[in-house]
């Protein structure tokens, strides 16, 4: 396949400023040479994919219902299949009832088979997917990173106008999904008992009730709701400490956050193993969390930066761009 082929990249169906790594990818491609359309992927937006026929070259789908649907169009017309798997199917057993999750464990096995070449994130997915992928590529999250180390100075300024004026520093700031799994009722915690600093939440999800409830009651926490993806440098450099409260290594927050130079507050777990001590690490508890924040001010950021740099788009996007290329 060259360089002028026609992609299809069917990706979750969620807002782009939540999940932004794989428009990024693409953008990156889009500079080599490909015409990539990138859609999220609903029954209709499947529907549209299968009516167009042969009118593509090949097909990404990333994990889960992305790469489920590439697979449907992948038997209908012998499309290259490239999946792109980014999320562990742990996670969704987490949330999930069991036999769904037994369910999208199959499917997501089935488009591993059928794939040309099956692209993963998480170590602890090597073994599923070498079991039932004909080819195997390591891949890695990124970061644009020049975008967050050094923003323009409109950038800065959105940024800092998305935050309520007067607050008490240190600020500290959640960028991300509101879900269980993310910890988001221990930051509440975290938040309404501060004596000094703030707590900024920013993302969408299915807690944002919780949150705007919180922020309403305690005025040290504070809702922004879901913001523009391309004012998130300015509003992270405002701030000055990251929170993270997954146990999850290859998360795009940590990514941002330290590119931007904040110090991180990370849940203690497998980000040990990746980041060392790069980062200032808790556990759920709220005191510990406080103990954790006061700390992580103090951290010197610069180190988390320079490790950060290697993982911008730009040398993740060739990883895909080889994929491409052999795919037929």
């Amino acid at each position: 396949m060259n360089r002028n082929a026609h992609i299809l990249w069917l990706t979750p169906d969620k807002p782009d400023n939540i999940s932004v790594g794989r428009s990024q990818i693409a953008h990156q491609l889009r500079r080599f040479g490909y015409k990539i359309t990138v859609r999220g992927t609903t029954p209709s937006t499947l529907l549209m994919s299968l009516r167009e026929g042969g009118a593509y070259d090949g097909i990404i789908g990333t994990t889960r219902a992305g790469a489920i649907g590439g697979t449907i169009i992948n038997f209908v017309y012998d499309c290259p299949l490239v999946v792109d798997h980014i999320d562990p199917i742990s996670q969704f057993k987490q949330t999930n009832p069991m036999w769904l999750a037994r369910f999208v464990e199959a499917a997501e096995n089935i488009s591993f088979i059928r794939s040309a070449i099956t692209l993963f994130i998480y170590e602890s997915e090597r073994v599923r997917v070498e079991e039932y992928a004909s080819k195997v590529v390591k891949t890695a999250l990124g970061v644009d990173y020049d975008r967050f180390a050094t923003p323009d100075q409109e950038i800065l300024i959105a940024g800092r106008d998305l935050l309520p004026e007067d607050l008490q520093r240190p600020i500290t700031i959640y960028l991300g999904g509101l879900e269980p799994m993310y910890n988001i009722e221990s930051m509440l915690e975290v938040g309404a008992e501060l004596d000094t600093g703030s707590l900024i939440i920013a993302g969408a999800g299915s807690l944002e009730s919780t949150v705007e409830r919180a922020a309403g009651c305690h005025g040290s926490v504070h809702y922004l709701g879901a913001v523009p993806h391309e004012t998130v440098p300015g509003l992270l450099t405002a701030c000055d400490v990251g929170l993270s409260l997954v146990d999850d290594p290859h998360t795009l927050k940590i990514l941002e956050y330290g590119a931007v130079g904040l110090p991180v507050v990370q849940l203690d777990g497998r980000a040990r193993q990746r980041f060392g001590d790069l980062l200032t690490y808790t556990n759920t508890s709220p005191p510990s969390i406080r103990a954790a924040i006061i700390s992580a001010v103090n951290h010197d950021p610069k180190p988390l930066q320079s490790f950060v740099q290697q993982f911008d788009w730009r040398d993740i996007a060739r990883t895909y761009d080889e994929a491409f290329t052999t795919v037929c």
